[in-house]
């Protein structure tokens, strides 16, 4: 039986999956990983990436190898961090964070294709030309984090009914938060919610931020994403229970480390269908003619613990509604 039979039959037969064609015989594909957070933080992504490469044919060691690069929540790190990948001369750079790590990728080479993997408008940074029609050497996956604003208020007056006042944590030199922010304060507005603005561009003002907030009796904590917040996640939810202020974020990992709810894209989820844009591309198609997709799943995840531990009843209609509760 000749190689062409001996496939076709494996194929037949279930043994061999077809996934296992996509790659070139012998080839081994060289990938580029740029995260702003440190590695155990981002463990969670990074494990979705390699699962969904897994399920597409691609093992580490033997068919692909993965070059990785975490600033550890220094956004000043990263065009050099890029750089460093790019010189590397791998065949495709995951962007794997929001605009500024995509943008880092893309200042370090307008050649190697750069895959994204939640970039809150990357229209508007300047990152592709349109959804449909990305052009130029990037692609990939936005997560659609400020429209989702007001359904976020939306559940945190329902989890504290009596709610008047939020603070809003965010990071003002992240430029994509400035969007957001502005987002959460109409969403306020709309829904009579006063947001009181919680500003941080440094670890040490974490502190001073959460103090602010009891002070003015804020009756909840909002938490905006951005490579800082994120790596001082445990930090935030240690001092808001300090503080007993109910915490929302807009991913799962806070809650599971004691923060009350978060509602968003499920990052796992977008990390692992990243694999299937470096997939095509790794098959010859280009960057420029894949468009780029918007989140499909979204999740609620409540840590019914730490709702007891505030004093907190979480409506039934809430509970049903929850992809997943921590008790």
């Amino acid at each position: 039986m000749n190689r062409r039979d001996t496939v076709a039959t494996l194929l037949a037969l279930g043994v061999l999956p077809l996934a296992s064609l996509a790659q070139q015989p012998g080839k081994v594909w060289r990938i580029a990983y740029l995260s702003p957070l440190t590695p155990s933080v981002d463990a969670t992504r990074g494990d979705a990436f390699r699962q969904g490469l897994r399920e597409l044919g691609y093992v580490e060691g033997r068919n692909i190898l993965i070059e990785s690069r975490f600033s550890e929540g220094k956004l000043d790190r990263l065009p050099a961090l890029a750089a460093e990948l790019a010189a590397l001369n791998v065949d495709v750079i995951i962007a794997a964070g929001g605009g500024l790590i995509a943008q880092a990728a893309k200042g370090a080479t307008g050649t190697i294709p750069i895959v994204m993997t939640n970039v809150e408008d990357p229209v508007a940074s300047g990152l592709v030309s349109s959804l449909a029609r990305p052009g130029g050497n990037v692609t990939g996956l936005s997560a659609l984090i400020p429209e989702l604003s007001g359904k976020r208020l939306e559940l945190v007056r329902e989890m504290v009914p009596k709610l008047s006042r939020v603070a809003v944590l965010w990071n003002s030199a992240y430029p994509e938060k400035t969007t957001e922010f502005k987002q959460t304060q109409a969403a306020g507005k709309a829904l009579g919610i006063q947001v009181q603005s919680l500003e941080v561009q440094r670890a040490n003002s974490i502190d001073g931020a959460l103090a602010a907030a009891t002070k003015e009796r804020a009756g909840a904590l909002l938490t905006l994403p951005d490579p800082l917040t994120n790596t001082l996640q445990a930090r935030i939810v240690e001092l808001a229970a300090k503080r007993q202020l109910p915490t929302m974020f807009t991913q799962r990992s806070p809650v599971e480390a004691g923060g009350l709810m978060s509602y968003g894209p499920s990052y796992a989820d977008l990390f692992r269908r990243a694999a299937t844009y470096v997939d095509s591309i790794l098959k010859g198609a280009r960057p420029q003619d894949i468009p780029v997709e918007q989140p499909t799943k979204f999740e609620l995840v409540i840590n019914l613990k730490t709702a007891k531990a505030l004093g907190l009843k979480i409506p039934q209609s809430l509970l049903l509604r929850a992809d997943r509760v921590i008790e």
